[in-house]
């Protein structure tokens, strides 16, 4: 028994040093593991690649509690932490610039009756935020903006998009956020006429999000080649889970769909049709998915380690959402 145990102890050593070695970021390619942990302290995918995601300095730390000084704060040149304490009314779209941590204090602080514009910005992560009630875009991410971290927040009820991405941006995750109560999620690609500037770029990796009784767009994607959408768990999903347009390369892997007619589409609005290859999706209650010309859908830039995809709901709705980082 005791020469068991050692060999088992031996075992697990080196299975820790090979995930440990499998960490390492290299200059262009971030080899990345996509488990169960509901916490990572950095991105997976798309936004670990070349040079990662750090996001504001760790020693610079301002914690606000007013409009005008999360305002002041999230839009100076100051590479910083920006700590979010309550939930701050605010109006309009607040401008955010680069290098910073913007992260909310708790599981009930945020932002009410507006939301964040990242335009040409880099380096800039979001976490554990309430957003309620926005007049435009909870969050908006455009223009050029790269390496963007969109993680554990807990989004609802905004007037238009909850996290929309377009304009050229790129190398960006959206993990572990609750998306609820909304029609019109998650918008990747703005206009069908908008080629010139988002093909090539738009690379985002979706995983380990909730979509609980929303409409639409979860995402609906324009030009982007691949996109991945891994290990999200979909419910009571109103029109359709995935879309794929205007020739965009989507793959859909090993996600959880419970009352999903449509899980995926190829086609949507007077948009042309994209590509969408699906890897065993798990369905409780909902439809076929659609596919198309999945050998048009580019392989996956990173190493990843994926879910298993029928222990996706349990992960995603303990961890998905603000209050668990």
């Amino acid at each position: 028994m005791s020469e068991t145990r050692s060999r088992r102890r031996r075992r697990a050593v080196i299975a820790v040093a090979t995930v440990a070695s499998a960490a390492v970021v290299g200059s262009t390619l971030a080899v990345t593991q996509m488990g169960a942990s509901a916490a990572e302290t950095s991105p997976v995918g798309y936004a670990s690649m070349n040079g990662g995601t750090p996001g504001g300095s760790a020693s610079t730390v301002v914690t606000v509690t007013s409009s005008s000084a999360l305002a002041s704060a999230i839009s100076s040149g100051t590479s910083q932490t920006v700590r979010v304490s309550g939930l701050i009314s605010v109006s309009g779209m607040l401008k955010v610039a680069s290098n910073k941590t913007i992260i909310g204090v708790g599981s009930g602080s945020g932002i009410t009756g507006g939301g964040l514009n990242l335009s040409g910005v880099k380096n800039v992560r979001i976490r554990n935020m309430v957003f309620r009630n926005a007049s435009d875009d909870s969050i908006n991410i455009q223009d050029g903006t790269t390496h963007v971290w969109v993680d554990h927040n807990d989004l609802a009820s905004g007037y238009d998009g909850l996290i929309d991405i377009k304009r050229g941006s790129d190398f960006i995750t959206v993990s572990w956020n609750k998306l609820h109560n909304h029609d019109k999620s998650m918008l990747l690609g703005h206009d069908d006429a908008n080629a010139s500037q988002d093909t090539g770029k738009l690379r985002v990796t979706y995983v380990h999000n909730w979509f609980e009784g929303t409409g639409q767009r979860h995402p609906r994607v324009r030009f982007a080649n691949p996109v991945h959408v891994l290990n999200n768990y979909y419910r009571n999903i109103g029109s359709y889970g995935v879309a794929s347009t205007m020739n965009a390369g989507v793959f859909v892997e090993r996600n959880y769909f419970e009352n999903v007619a449509k899980p995926t589409v190829t086609s949507t609005g007077e948009s042309a049709a994209g590509n969408l290859k699906v890897l065993n999706n798990y369905k409780v209650n909902s439809g076929t998915e659609q596919v198309r010309n999945g050998a048009s859908v580019a392989a996956i830039p990173y190493a990843y380690t994926p879910e298993a995809n029928n222990k996706v709901k349990a992960t995603v709705t303990a961890g998905a959402g603000t209050g668990k980082i």
